[in-house]
């Protein structure tokens, strides 16, 4: 059985996933950048380890690598969960704000995959990839034309390499709203804005990342063998429904 490498296995959603396939006995291996909550994050799964920063150049085809070298070579599954959440007007952004939302939300996924290519070759399967991009992406929010954009890319990214990688790899992307994570606390630590924000959802609440995981588990399992190429919406109905005038 190959190994699900799981990139950002620190943050909330990623944390989520890899709980959900542990409880499944899948192997999972975690990437992330801080060394100490990675090895507690590991030591609580059973899980193998390596930390990396995806911004920096090389350090995440190393973290692959040395994944799959620890698990036979094989890769079942790649699991991207690194993201941005950047909210500015337009007129305040700037060229590094752009930059380093494009690098770590797209660039970062499509450097995972190359590393992981010989991985998902040496596994005997379909091996499975998973990105994640936004809501906003398709709803069109004031504020959000940095990691949009970004996040655009990541779906633009999830469709091309889903027909190129076919039928050996399969490729998919959860697109979920606001989510109680680490990354959304300036959104979510004020209770009024929360409360606000949890309204405009037709399931009246934020997700949680054990909203997220049931899914992304799907989709890296072989239960999902017939899906790839999707965007899914994780999202309380957020991005297909309205239900006040």
């Amino acid at each position: 059985m190959g190994v699900v490498v799981i990139v950002g296995g620190t943050g909330g959603i990623g944390q989520a996933v890899a709980q959900r396939l542990a409880d499944a006995g899948r192997p999972v291996h975690l990437i992330a950048r801080h060394e100490g909550r990675l090895a507690e994050a590991a030591a609580r799964l059973g899980a193998g380890f390596t930390a990396a920063d995806v911004e920096e150049h090389g350090a995440i085809a190393a973290a692959i690598q040395d994944a799959a070298a620890r698990h036979g070579g094989a890769i079942a599954g790649l699991c991207y969960a690194v993201g941005t959440i950047t909210l500015k007007p337009i007129g305040r952004l700037t060229d590094a704000d752009f930059e380093r939302d494009f690098r770590v939300n797209a660039l970062g996924a499509a450097r995972a995959v190359q590393a992981a290519l010989p991985g998902f070759k040496a596994f005997d399967g379909v091996a499975s990839v998973l990105f994640f991009s936004t809501v906003a992406v398709a709803q069109g929010f004031a504020a959000h034309a940095s990691v949009a954009m970004a996040k655009g890319a990541v779906e633009g990214l999830t469709l091309s390499l889903a027909a190129e990688l076919a039928p050996r790899v399969r490729v998919n992307a959860i697109a979920p709203s606001l989510t109680r994570t680490p990354l959304a606390a300036p959104l979510t630590a004020s209770a009024p804005m929360a409360e606000a924000i949890a309204q405009l959802h037709a399931a009246q609440r934020l997700g949680d990342p054990v909203d997220i995981a049931p899914l992304a588990a799907l989709l890296l399992s072989d239960e999902a063998s017939w899906i790839t190429g999707q965007i899914i919406g994780v999202d309380g109905g957020r991005s297909s429904l309205r239900t006040k005038g």
